[in-house]
């Protein structure tokens, strides 16, 4: 078999329809680097791994740019991922799929997953990958994702939970955290995962003629529930469960329809304590620790 003409012909072609088909140039581009990665890994197996340097040359000479060694490498693994797991999506571009081709498999189904359900660019999904969004997920979602099972809303929570902190706070509150998050709410929004909306800070409700104020109450569109979110500065301790406990128990009396499911709670901790989560008796409720960051256009410090 003559590999060489075959790729050669793979990608004229495919230039021929994108020219006559641009409605579809994206899933026609995946189609044709799915096959040609097809040859190159056959190639390569005969002829040896040399042979995408010379295939290379030959190609930049005859058509032209975009035929890099690293092109065709990544081409060869686009074939060897969907030969194996058989999820191509064509809703993701091919430099969407160049960005995580090279992820072990758990870590390249979160960023393909995120990148395809909120619609990302090239460059959000990058500042994602920059910032261990994979990476600071808690062990039993990475499992969980491993065996492909259902995920819950509170799978997604990264751990530390990253919040921006561009004035460079020295004096340190509950009241101060939530300021900080406020001033960038859309990130920290992003923090806890996909579909969550801010409802209000400081939500007043009324418990046995008092009182009392939610830190912050968010409502997630996917999961159709409220999240509770307690901030606390210092150790997780576990009055501060049977707190959230109490604000969450009033949303579901109160608040909450019959058709929208139970409230979850969230408490944001400078340091987690494992004993207090595990003994909980109400399995809604997580807990994370924050992390404080100085970011500006060039930088991102952890400063805390």
């Amino acid at each position: 078999m003559n590999y060489y003409n075959k790729i050669k012909n793979e990608l004229i072609n495919n230039e021929i329809n994108r020219k006559v088909k641009s409605y579809s140039i994206n899933k026609t581009d995946l189609n044709t680097y799915y096959n040609v990665g097809k040859l190159l890994l056959d190639a390569g197996n005969k002829y040896g791994e040399n042979i995408i340097k010379k295939y290379s040359i030959r190609l930049t000479e005859e058509l032209g740019s975009g035929y890099s060694q690293r092109n065709l490498r990544n081409m060869r693994q686009f074939y060897k991922v969907f030969q194996k797991w058989q999820t191509l999506s064509a809703k993701l571009s091919w430099s969407h799929y160049c960005e995580i081709l090279w992820f072990e498999e758990n870590k390249f189904h979160y960023y393909a997953k995120i990148a395809e359900s909120s619609n990302l660019s090239i460059r959000q999904l990058r500042e994602r990958i920059k910032a261990n969004k994979y990476e600071r997920l808690p062990e039993h979602t990475k499992n969980r994702l491993m065996i492909q099972n259902e995920s819950n809303i509170i799978d997604f929570v990264k751990s530390p939970i990253m919040i921006k902190n561009n004035n460079k706070y020295d004096i340190f509150s509950e009241k101060v955290l939530q300021k900080l998050i406020l001033e960038d709410i859309s990130s920290f929004l992003e923090e806890l995962g996909e579909s969550f909306t801010f409802i209000k800070n400081e939500y007043k409700i009324k418990i046995n003629g008092r009182y009392n104020y939610i830190d912050l109450l968010l409502y997630n569109i996917k999961y159709k529930c409220y999240v509770a979110i307690e901030l606390k500065v210092t150790e997780l301790k576990k009055e501060h469960t049977g707190q959230i406990m109490t604000y969450m128990n009033y949303i579901d009396k109160n608040v909450k329809t019959i058709e929208e499911n139970s409230t979850v709670g969230i408490i944001i901790c400078k340091q987690d304590n494992e004993y207090v989560i595990k003994y909980c008796s109400d399995n809604r409720i997580i807990a994370r620790e924050y992390e404080l960051i100085w970011y500006n256009m060039y930088w991102m410090w952890l400063i805390w």
